[in-house]
């Protein structure tokens, strides 16, 4: 229906030569058949979207046969309010927009039996889907069982093998290959999960998409119906999808062939949750008849900020090379900063926020963005340290997380043996061991339990629970063959010991993401070696949970300075943005490295590339050279190779000196 571009005036009023740049009009202004948009960072793509939905209505596309898939139901709302704005409402009467799970419903609820489902199934969500499993674990033996995954773990396994399309026994053999575990009795449960599910007429999120793919690729009718309903077919951020989505979207376009997908393979950063970026790579071959269109103008950043950017995208071989064009005039370089430790990072970079702040710039307008979440925690220190507010995008700071709380029990009670919080905390996370057991084990200490003394080790071991007792034993026996003043002096030496002897195993089995949490571990342990004894970084650490606290009595301001990791950065924009720890082994990541599939380099470098991207006016890139270890050596750090890449001309060196 759509065969060439009209100039000059719509009938509507939209002056569409007048409104968008001649990318964006081109793109926008496609003819019928596959099309291939791809908008690198900040180029106008949600805009490009909104005018095609006015272009398709201005051409006489009625809007029920337009269907737009997008990632969350903000964006959708956000994209179908504009067009609205634009054409008005009645034009769009009919149109389907939203995230690939809501359309999915959309469709089975209409013909759900096809597949063995009554229409009034029910939708499980996170917190039925845990309740399901419980039941289920209790069904099988496993109810209470500490040793054995918990239920998010396995939810989480389960569905990275729906959306990557693999077998759930190699996913379970690559999770648990290193840790003990029972391989058969975990893929029975997942086996019984899904019998349990089909018995409820009920269906979890992944099932959404892969009851409808299956629905419309068994059953001709509902297949031919939603292909002749849905002429144009756009989809966002098509980089981030997985094999499921990319086959949905495959059948409810293949009837007129009217597809386009918008997307940047630059921002490409979810391979380890499923997404699968060669969906938009092999696009081209897939569609060998494809139009081709490229968004480069940036309306961001200034063109010191792309020409980073661009330098460094570059070094990935395999994608669809482009480069950012600037539309605002020249502003200062980037600022690679060069800098002893993550202490002296931090230093510099408050004083950096002053200076910024003295500019005229408000906290919110700043960003400090890392790779890891442990990258942030000497920040977050020095931040409470001297009073600028701030926000974590997750919305826990470091020392407020589970696993790090976990970690801290031991040396909380070395420096305080009547710590009864963190004692409860300690033995609560063995086998066999409720709150009950562990106020009886508490009593029978005499309310004070010391880990660094070998009779209240001993004490404990026969005040536990018969299932707690051979798990503690590794720890008493790793706390036994340490000398006490060498925990005393370097608190990270007991954290060392508790991952090795337990906590590892314990957190395979108690968090999906397991490996980042690790991470985190390692390196909060080795920062404790900054500190001169265990009374010192405990102090430290209470004051860290006082000023929290505090601040949280006083009352959240919306103008605080925002930490988050890149990952959550992405779709945000900010006039200040620091990148922290600059250094190969930590941005690139070295587990990211050394994991094939974790996407390697080449998603680290697109990591890169998001965080200078998501800079306005101002970037800084924070390089410590040398990080200190547990054992009081030094680690000294090469310069990022991303870093290396730009070369001096790119960006203004400084060492450390302040506003």
């Amino acid at each position: 229906m759509v065969s060439c571009p009209c100039p000059g005036v719509s009938v509507s009023g939209i002056a569409f030569e007048a409104e968008l740049n001649a990318e964006q009009l081109a793109a926008v202004q496609a003819r019928d058949g596959a099309v291939l948009v791809i908008a690198a960072a900040g180029t106008g793509k949600t805009r490009t979207l909104v005018y095609r939905v006015a272009w398709l209505v201005e051409q006489g596309v009625r809007g029920e046969n337009i269907l737009l898939l997008t990632f969350t139901n903000k964006a959708a709302a956000e994209m179908m309010d504009r067009a609205r704005d634009r054409v008005g409402a009645d034009a769009l009467h009919g149109m389907w927009g939203g995230t690939f799970h809501h359309v999915g419903n959309r469709i089975l609820r209409l013909h759900a039996e096809k597949i063995g489902y009554q229409r009034d199934y029910t939708i499980l969500d996170a917190d039925d889907q845990k309740s399901l499993m419980k039941t289920i674990y209790e069904e099988l033996g496993h109810k209470g069982n500490k040793e054995f995954p918990k239920p998010e773990v396995l939810l989480s396994l389960f569905s990275l093998a729906v959306n990557k399309e693999e077998d759930p026994h190699d996913l379970v053999i690559d999770r648990f290959a290193d840790f003990h575990a029972d391989i058969e009795a975990i893929l029975k449960v997942n086996e019984r999960y899904q019998e349990r599910k089909a018995e409820l007429n009920a269906m979890d999120f992944d099932d959404l998409l892969v009851k409808a793919v299956k629905l419309l690729e068994e059953h001709e009718g509902p297949r031919q119906y939603y292909q002749h309903l849905f002429r144009y077919v756009m989809v966002d951020e098509f980089q981030d999808t997985n094999p499921v989505q990319a086959r949905l979207v495959r059948l409810l376009s293949e009837g007129s062939g009217n597809l386009l997908v918008v997307g940047d393979d630059f921002q490409s950063i979810y391979g380890w949750r499923g997404a699968d970026y060669r969906n938009i790579l092999e696009f081209p071959q897939q569609y060998p008849d494809v139009q081709e269109y490229k968004l480069v103008t940036n309306y961001r950043s200034v063109p010191g900020i792309l020409n980073v950017a661009n330098r460094c995208i570059e070094g990935n071989p395999e994608q669809f090379q482009k480069e950012l064009k600037a539309v605002r005039k020249e502003g200062v370089k980037p600022v690679l900063a060069r800098l002893q430790d993550g202490r002296h990072q931090s230093r510099y970079l408050v004083s950096q926020l002053r200076g910024f702040r003295r500019l005229g710039y408000e906290w919110k307008d700043m960003a400090i963005l890392y790779r890891a979440h442990f990258h942030a925690m000497e920040m977050q220190l020095e931040l409470n340290r001297e009073g600028i507010p701030y926000a974590i995008t997750s919305g826990v700071r470091f020392f407020e997380q589970a696993h790090i709380k976990d970690v801290l029990c031991l040396p909380r009670l070395a420096a305080n043996p009547k710590d009864e919080l963190a004692f409860a905390r300690l033995v609560g996370l063995l086998p066999g061991v409720g709150p009950k057991s562990a106020l009886s084990a508490w009593s029978k200490l005499g309310r004070r339990f010391n880990p660094l003394d070998s009779g209240d080790r001993n004490r404990l071991m026969t005040s536990l629970p018969k299932r707690g007792k051979p798990v503690w034993e590794p720890i008493h026996d790793a706390l036994e063959e340490t000398e006490p003043e060498i925990l005393t002096r370097n608190p990270g030496e007991i954290v060392f010991l508790f991952l090795e002897a337990f906590y590892e195993q314990y957190a395979v089995n108690s968090f999906d993401n397991a490996p980042q949490r690790m991470e985190d571990i390692h390196g909060m342990a080795e920062d404790c070696a900054n500190y001169a004894n265990l009374d010192e970084f405990m102090n430290e650490l209470a004051l860290q949970t006082n000023l929290d606290e505090a601040a949280a009595r006083d009352g959240e301001t919306a103008d605080q300075v925002r930490l988050c990791t890149i990952h959550q950065a992405k779709g945000l924009e900010f006039p200040v943005v620091a990148v922290l720890w600059c250094a190969d082994g930590m941005f690139p990541s070295k587990r990211s490295l050394d994991d094939p599939d974790s996407g390697g380099e080449s998603e680290e470098r697109r990591l890169f590339y998001v965080a200078a991207t998501r800079a306005k006016d101002r970037l800084i890139l924070g390089m410590p050279q040398m990080r200190k270890q547990r054992d009081g050596g030094m680690i000294y750090y090469a310069p990022s190779r991303f870093v290396e890449e730009l070369g001096s001309s790119l960006l203004d060196i400084e060492r450390g000196g302040y506003y």
